[in-house]
């Protein structure tokens, strides 16, 4: 059951990427006070520029993190980052899969960072040994397709998902590389509503970077609040079904502008007020009607 089965209300959640600097508890706090639902804490870094030091699984920290919880009554959405690279071993992820479950989350983000072209069956094997070990914790694994990765479109991200075939397999849509990767949002139609858990939001202007470093950078460093940019939120929402909103937004010269806080409230402002009363308008599928993988490619083939 997604977090919306319930109340059919959408919640906000503050992404860890957001404010990178910040540890998990830090990140927990400055949510609370600027108004978010929930928290996406990172709990495998990537050691990007300016990422937090500290271990975000040491004994100190996790206490701080569910402490900072128990304080402010905020909930945990997912957690992240799980890579997978060629020399990856996913029982490495175990123990902040633990975590994740221990804290109530109930999803966490993959991605895949590998450097050929030709490794999809290496990919299906480690999505679906990883959504194996996610399983017992309760959680979803839902695999993203940032531009500039391995996989960078939604049919690719599809592809994978689908041929794992696993139970609480998941799709995660962001809202730049829906745009970066030149994905009509009509696309999102092809995806089975079972597969969307939630959406990672943040905007950006028309014109596409055309170098992975250009993307990278707008990625990580210059995403734009909802509703400066041009990207098509209603459109986005309407053809997803109802699920959560995570913002992802990182914004190194808004930070130092406005602080960690200002700009996670300017963020979560932006984001209520630009979407307005978009909801989803799919209609919840006739079990009856759900086709197997093979009928879906065969489908999707012509």
């Amino acid at each position: 059951m997604s977090g919306t089965d319930a109340a059919s209300v959408s919640r906000y959640s503050l992404a860890h990427l957001t404010l990178i600097g910040c540890t998990p508890p830090e990140l927990v706090y400055i949510a609370a006070r600027a108004g978010y639902d929930a928290v996406s804490p990172r709990f495998i870094p990537m050691h990007v520029p300016g990422e937090f030091t500290q271990s975000p699984i040491d004994r100190a920290q996790v206490q701080a993190t569910k402490t900072a919880l128990d304080t402010t009554g905020l909930q945990v959405l997912d957690v992240e980052l799980a890579r997978i690279t060629e020399d990856v071993d996913p029982r490495s992820f175990e123990r902040s899969l633990e975590l994740g479950g221990e804290l109530g989350a109930r999803r966490m983000i993959m991605s895949a960072w590998t450097k050929t072209r030709d490794d999809r069956d290496f990919l299906i094997d480690v999505y679906s040994e990883t959504c194996e070990l996610a399983a017992p914790y309760g959680l979803s694994v839902d695999l993203e397709f940032p531009s500039f990765s391995r996989l960078r479109t939604l049919d690719e991200a599809l592809d994978i998902v689908r041929a794992a075939d696993q139970p609480n397999g998941g799709i995660l849509v962001d809202t730049l590389y829906l745009h970066l990767s030149r994905v009509d949002v009509g696309e999102l139609l092809h995806v089975p509503a079972d597969l969307l858990h939630f959406l990672h939001i943040s905007d950006c202007l028309p014109g596409i970077a055309d170098t992975r470093e250009g993307m990278i950078q707008l990625a990580r460093d210059a995403r734009l609040y909802p509703g400066e940019g041009w990207i098509d939120f209603a459109g986005i929402i309407e053809r997803m079904p109802p699920v959560d909103y995570s913002i992802e937004l990182p914004n190194q010269s808004r930070v130092a502008e406005l602080g960690y806080e200002e700009h996670a409230r300017r963020c979560l402002s932006h984001a209520k007020r630009t979407f307005g009363d978009a909801r989803s308008q799919r209609r919840r599928p006739d079990p009856s009607t759900l086709h197997s993988n093979e009928d879906y490619h065969e489908q999707r083939a012509h």
